[in-house]
């Protein structure tokens, strides 16, 4: 995935590149009905998509930086929900926090209309393998 692009379930569930944030790009979605959990707030997993989608376009814009080409695996996730995600825009950016020669920590922050006040979080690690021709 190239940083500037979003995969289908992103763009399905309407996410969209809302800039860049100090080199990563920041993802948004708008609330609609189909982020919607219990009437009038984001669902976790909409909110947990968002978290994952920031996290692979950080890790693939750092990868740009540096002139990598490997293939990025998830290896696992963790996610602390801070709030409850609001019927308003919701935004996420990754920081890359190790991009070694073979996993790469990723630290996330989801939030709405005060970046301070952080939706919710999550740690990823990736295993990073040479791409095959």
């Amino acid at each position: 995935m190239k940083s500037t692009e979003l995969p289908p379930y992103a763009r399905a569930m309407g996410m969209e590149l809302a800039g860049t944030d100090d080199g990563s790009p920041v993802i948004a979605i708008d609330f609609s009905p189909r982020a919607m959990g219990r009437p009038g707030f984001f669902h976790g997993g909409a909110i947990g998509g968002v978290l994952e989608m920031a996290a692979f376009a950080a890790l693939s814009a750092e990868l740009e930086r540096q002139g990598v080409a490997v293939r990025i695996k998830p290896i696992n996730i963790s996610t602390e929900y801070l709030r409850a995600g609001l019927p308003e825009r919701l935004y996420a950016r990754g920081e890359v926090v190790r991009a070694g020669r073979r996993v790469a920590n990723v630290r996330i922050e989801a939030w709405q209309s005060d970046r301070t006040r952080p939706v919710a979080s999550c740690w990823m690690n990736f295993l990073l393998s040479p791409k095959k021709p």
